[in-house]
């Protein structure tokens, strides 16, 4: 993930076309002409060694000839010249090169091998950087280079494009020109060789210009990387992404109902969410959700007021809305007598607000003043019908400057053709997200919403809950190694409920009986009833096979269904190896409800968590929620609240609620197992019964990833999203020996953090921030408590007093884009200064620093700042005090 050398692609000075033509249908002669006629101010070189000339500009033979070297290159020649191009470019001292060619990977093995041979050729030239090959090319309005084979050049704009489908950036262009949309970054990315979707969206992110992304996504490679770059771009703006090939069927040889029922498109839904993604499913809808989505009006609720001068297009608009989930704002009291006020008598008297077909632009503007006002109203839709008493240009004139001076959102919709078209571009100019028809106006608007609840999980504060493992999980590893090394590739329901008893998960304890006889003696011993299961590592769903007896009441019943049980099994699978039975307690309860805990490993995004409806009937019910891993609190929560049966799991009509913090729990040490896990390869908990009050998994089963047991792998690498780093945990001493946990911060230390600057003087906080603050916020904490940790880290200092956690001091680390300079900063409570903690918290964020993989660490403070000078100078840290006048600049080192 590296944004190095990008500027060579998208701001050249000097571009090369090899393979430029004269011929008109050739892609060189397309690429050349968009070039020199698109109004780019740099020197484009054509390279043909059989024309003088082409185009009319003066051509060269080969790279080597060019009389300076291109900071782009664009290649469109036949694929297997491109290796040796790539070379002579490299050696040429060029950095940036588009391969358009195609004929690669999408032909198969030669493809395949074409493309490992350039990037062998590439690593030998330090910092080249490869757009495609197998693409349109790329676009940059801002400087009017057009570097693509499109058939024309789109304007300015602030939305940056991103595609995996050529085919639709033409399309898309074409669309873009009739409708005046313009653009930041037009990108084609091809094969993505080298640059990848990550890599745009870091650089773009760091694009004043771009106000919002758009992707086109066929396929993920580099999972996290794309999630660690969109998660940063979504935290500050939106980006919007229509995911291609939604029904693709891969679960069919699924081992267990998480695998069949987390199918592909579900698992890309859940990643979207969590990076802070707005999916859309309507081609259609890219440009107008992601126009409204950069105009930087939040809605904080679904709740919307309809404002309309026609009751059937009210009505439309709240069939739309109700279809997308969406709710119709409750007017106040106060809010309906003020319309009484303003409005004829006949309005309404409600949701939607109707006008009246003979309102004027001032009865608009009045009735706009008034509900925009509501604390119940998020957002205003404001729709308009051409009929002989309306004026639709005044009107959308009132309403622009109306929607300009409200912080909540307002959209319009002008119904009609050339009576409604003025006023259409009237709110157009004045940035009023407006729309035909009231239907696309809803769609706009729970895109909104979507975006809006997305943030609200990147920057929610979760709840602080500490889980305690009595077992080292480091020595657990060991046991369970021995375990995967040595079993088969289904582990049996014994092994499988011993993985969530280390991890605390309550379970029943199935015993194996190899008899009529065990399983009586055995079920004497448990005290009934029983439940008894078929025993076999070749049968995956147990009740296919009338494999499960429950209610086991005595000891005929256990021996005569040990007989029929087993017969069954070997009458319906006869190749399976039946080795008995299981037999294990009865567990009742009368308000308990039967879900499905699991996790599978999809082959882009890594190990996915799923909760939902459980038992025999999971799969037809098929009410579940994804996750990626790790979960906190916040997230479990929002997983469960996402199921349909949620209602019935709080208590519905008297009956009472499962423990849901138990359950949230639960959710979260199964998060802790699967991460530390990556053998494995599906695990279903089904069913996991939750009461009222306790949480306990009834069966069990886990299918590993024989491969991975075989061939280990860096930890987490099968997660999407790195886990907290705990092995940035120390315990260390300050100097009149007070014990101090450094660790890393965590979303969860929000009070503590709060609390932390509050304790700091006026004086410290300049010294840290440059600015003053008269108290802390929640948007402010989400920037130091909220972290990526592939991209930053905090280091804080915590220590116990009279039986309470607080923090005293916190170092932070900010990586640049290439993860090569780290900025640090630190702040130490002012009673704590002159103990060594300042120094510690360097110390040990260098430390961190260095096993992080950043090569220098560089920061700034005020000259007026002793103790950080003295603390940076005994560090060995180079100062420079004459770049700044109040400010000196530091940097060591470290790797």
């Amino acid at each position: 993930m590296s944004i190095q050398n990008l500027d060579k692609i998208f701001d050249p000075h000097r571009v090369a076309v090899i393979g430029a033509s004269d011929t008109p249908t050739s892609v060189g002669y397309t690429v050349l002409r968009n070039l020199i006629g698109s109004g780019f101010r740099g020197v484009v070189y054509p390279v043909n060694p059989k024309r003088e000339s082409v185009q009319g500009v003066q051509a060269y033979k080969d790279i080597p000839s060019l009389p300076h070297a291109p900071d782009l290159a664009v290649i469109c020649t036949p694929a297997k010249t491109v290796p040796n191009l790539i070379r002579q470019c490299g050696e040429a001292g060029t950095g940036g090169v588009v391969i358009i060619s195609a004929g690669f990977r999408e032909i198969g093995a030669e493809g395949r091998e074409l493309e490992r041979l350039i990037l062998e050729e590439k690593n030998k030239f330090d910092g080249m950087r490869i757009m495609g090959p197998n693409c349109l090319g790329i676009i940059v309005p801002g400087i009017n280079l057009n570097a693509s084979f499109a058939a024309a050049t789109p304007g300015k704009g602030h939305v940056g494009f991103i595609s995996q489908s050529g085919a639709l950036c033409t399309s898309v262009l074409d669309w873009a020109i009739d409708e005046g949309v313009g653009f930041s970054y037009f990108v084609s990315v091809g094969n993505m060789l080298d640059v990848t979707m990550a890599d745009l969206m870091d650089y773009f992110g760091s694009a004043t210009e771009t106000q919002s992304i758009i992707l086109y996504v066929e396929s993920i490679r580099e999972a996290r990387e794309f999630m660690s770059a969109a998660r940063a771009f979504a935290r500050t703006k939106p980006i919007v992404a229509y995911k291609a090939g939604r029904f693709a069927e891969s679960a069919q040889a699924a081992a267990s109902h998480t695998g069949a029922m987390a199918g592909v498109d579900a698992v890309y839904e859940a990643a979207f969410q969590r990076a802070g993604i707005v999916r859309i499913f309507d081609v259609d809808d890219m440009f107008d959700c992601a126009e409204l989505l950069a105009r930087k009006k939040t809605t904080h609720g679904d709740r919307l007021a309809i404002i309309t001068n026609a009751g059937g297009p009210g009505v439309m608009t709240t069939d739309a809305l109700i279809a997308c989930d969406g709710h119709i704002a409750t007017l106040s009291e106060e809010t309906i007598h003020a319309l009484d006020e303003v409005l004829p008598l006949c309005w309404s008297h409600g949701n939607p607000i109707d006008v009246l077909g003979d309102a004027s632009a001032d009865r608009y503007a009045k009735a706009m003043e008034v509900v925009l006002k509501d604390k119940n109203v998020d957002a205003v839709l404001v729709i308009l019908t051409p009929q002989a008493m309306t004026d639709p240009t005044a009107t959308a004139k009132t309403v622009a400057k109306a929607a300009a001076d409200s912080r909540k959102p307002v959209l319009a919709a002008w119904m009609g053709g050339r009576m409604v078209a003025e006023g259409i571009a009237i709110m157009n100019e004045a940035g009023l997200p407006t729309y035909t028809t009231p239907e696309k106006a809803v769609r706009a608007f729970m895109y909104l919403v979507s975006y809006a609840r997305n943030l609200e999980i990147l920057h929610e504060t979760p709840r602080d809950v500490p889980l305690a493992f009595e077992l080292d999980r480091k020595r657990l590893r060991g046991v369970f190694d021995t375990i995967l090394t040595e079993g088969t590739d289904i582990l049996s329901e014994n092994i499988s409920k011993a993985f969530l008893e280390a991890y605390e998960i309550p379970v029943t304890k199935p015993q194996l009986a190899r008899s009529p006889q065990e399983a009586v003696d055995l079920s004497a011993q448990i005290g009934y009833p029983v439940v008894m299961k078929i025993h076999s590592p070749d049968i995956t769903h147990k009740t296919d096979v009338g494999g499960v007896a429950l209610n086991l009441g005595n000891a005929a019943a256990v021996a005569e269904e040990y007989t029929a049980m087993t017969d069954r099994a070997r009458q319906k699978q006869p190749e399976a190896d039946v080795r008995g039975v299981t037999v294990q307690p009865m567990v009742t309860a009368p308000n308990a409800f039967e879900l499905i805990m699991g996790t599978k490993k999809d082959p882009i995004f890594g190990s996915v968590i799923m909760v939902g409806m459980g038992g025999v009937a999971a799969e037809v019910f098929k009410d579940r929620a994804l996750a990626l891993p790790p979960l906190n609190a916040s997230l479990a929560r929002r997983m469960l609240r996402s199921l349909k049966s949620w209602p019935l799991l709080k208590g519905y009509r008297g009956k009472p609620g499962a423990n849901i913090d138990r359950l949230i729990e639960i959710i979260m040490r199964f998060s802790y197992l699967v991460a530390d896990y990556p053998e494995i390869k599906e695990f279903d908990v089904n069913p996991l019964m939750v009461t009222p009050d306790n949480v306990i998994a009834l069966d069990a089963r886990v299918v590993i990833d024989r491969d991975l047991v075989v061939h280990s792998v860096r930890p987490y690498s099968h997660l999407a999203i790195r886990p907290y780093p705990e092995e940035f945990v120390t315990r260390r001493k300050l100097k009149d020996d007070v014990p101090v946990t450094l660790r890393p911060i965590k979303p969860e230390d929000e009070p503590l953090w709060h609390d932390l600057l509050g304790s700091c003087s006026t004086e410290s906080i300049w010294f840290r921030f440059s600015y003053l603050f008269k108290q802390t916020t929640h948007e402010m904490a989400t920037r130091y408590c909220y972290i990526d940790y592939d991209r930053e880290m905090g280091i804080v200092a915590e220590v116990e007093e009279n039986g309470e956690r607080k923090l005293i001091g916190v170092g932070r680390l900010v990586a640049d884009m290439n993860h090569e300079v780290a900025e640090y900063a630190v702040i130490v409570v002012d009673r704590w200064h002159g103990h060594g903690l300042g120094g510690l918290l360097t110390d040990y964020c260098l430390e961190v620093a260095k096993r992080w993989g950043v090569k220098r660490v560089v920061a700034e403070t005020s000259k007026n700042n002793a103790r950080m000078l003295k603390t940076f100078r005994n560090r060995g840290f180079e100062m420079d005090d004459k770049h700044e006048e109040d400010v000196v600049l530091v940097s060591k080192q470290v790797g």
